[in-house]
């Protein structure tokens, strides 16, 4: 027994050292005693309902990928165009209303580029893929600038904004909570786990996975790999306007969004870009980590190195998994490929 964990230990070194690292890092503060218990208890907190937000965004890039092969440069871009469709359209309607039109606009969306785009590339490589989707993102920035406009654009969700304080009897000061970040997080979370249950359980879940491992087998036996892609797009589309709304509500609707929603490529990386529970994971991880490294690493470095400090969450989950990967390429539940010769 003790052979076969050593054996499984040195098989999954890197994660084993990932999460040694983490726990290192959540530990330091504490032990330290650069934080209190509430204070890092609070920023515990902001990054996983970041870490949540993150992972949405991550969905669409891996349901893509496990569909076509290819990232999806274009989902940065979706988050944009459904977040400035549903503004403008709230402007004449209700919310709801437009929101359901945004929707809709995403799915047609879906079926275009189906049918302009992915189906005159079946079997070409994935560089023309890749590239694909870069011009989809170029036009979808453009086309929504000149139908939408380029101002900054407010959508109310009607989410509290004011913070609240818990934990005051129990801990000096309390925990400072953001009611609309908790609120957003609970339903983004629990969307999270719809879409995670609905592609790993359901006939369409396992259709997807049979179109990511071989497109041409999957169509011998009778799977529809044009309605998978609509269907594959369509759901990014969802989860693009899921994110431009919370994230929308949040810093408003403006062009940097299509910017904040690409951090969800380095948690799908780092999931593992076929992993439905690796992006959500991922999304935790990055999320707490950037906050930690933002707070406590970003004033250790200033300190020690006479920096003026801060911009580190901007740039550590690129630095994290750029880190991972020159150990485990596939990252912490990828699918590993080996090329025999």
């Amino acid at each position: 027994m003790s052979s076969a964990i050593v054996a499984r230990l040195r098989q999954h070194w890197p994660v084993v050292l990932l999460a040694t690292l983490l726990a290192a890092g959540l530990a330091a503060p504490l032990a330290t005693g650069v934080a209190t218990t509430g204070f890092f208890l609070e920023v515990l907190l902001g990054g996983l309902m970041a870490g949540v937000l993150y992972s949405l965004v991550a969905l669409g890039f891996v349901l893509i990928y496990k569909a076509s092969g290819v990232f999806n440069f274009a989902q940065g871009a979706m988050v944009l165009f459904a977040a400035l469709a549903t503004a403008r359209l709230a402007e004449h309607m209700p919310l709801a209303l437009a929101a359901a039109l945004a929707l809709l606009l995403m799915i047609g969306f879906a079926v275009i580029v189906e049918r302009l785009v992915l189906r005159p590339l079946v079997n070409q490589s994935a560089v023309a893929l890749l590239m694909a989707t870069l011009g989809i993102s170029t036009f979808l920035e453009g086309f929504g600038q000149a139908v939408w406009g380029n101002d900054i654009y407010r959508i109310d969700l009607g989410l509290p904004k004011e913070p609240m304080i818990v934990g005051a009897q129990r801990f000096a000061g309390g925990i400072l909570i953001s009611r609309e970040d908790l609120a957003a997080a609970i339903v983004v979370g629990a969307l999270v786990l719809v879409l995670g249950l609905f592609f790993q359980k359901t006939a369409t879940g396992r259709a997807l996975r049979a179109v990511a491992d071989d497109h041409l087998a999957a169509q011998a036996i009778g799977i529809p790999l044009n309605r998978i892609w609509v269907i594959v797009w369509s759901v990014a589309g969802f989860v693009a306007l899921i994110a431009g709304l919370v994230w929308g509500s949040k810093l408003g609707v403006q062009f940097s969004l299509s910017q904040v929603a690409l951090k969800g490529l380095p948690v799908a990386i780092l999931g593992g870009l076929t992993s439905v529970p690796g992006a959500i994971l991922g999304g935790l991880i990055i999320g707490v980590g950037e906050k930690f490294a933002e707070v406590f690493l970003g004033q250790a470095l200033a300190r020690w190195f006479h920096l003026e400090g801060g911009g580190i969450e901007q740039w550590f989950a690129y630095v994290l998994v750029l880190a991972f990967l020159l150990v485990r390429p596939e990252g912490l539940f990828g699918e590993r490929h080996i090329d025999r010769v």
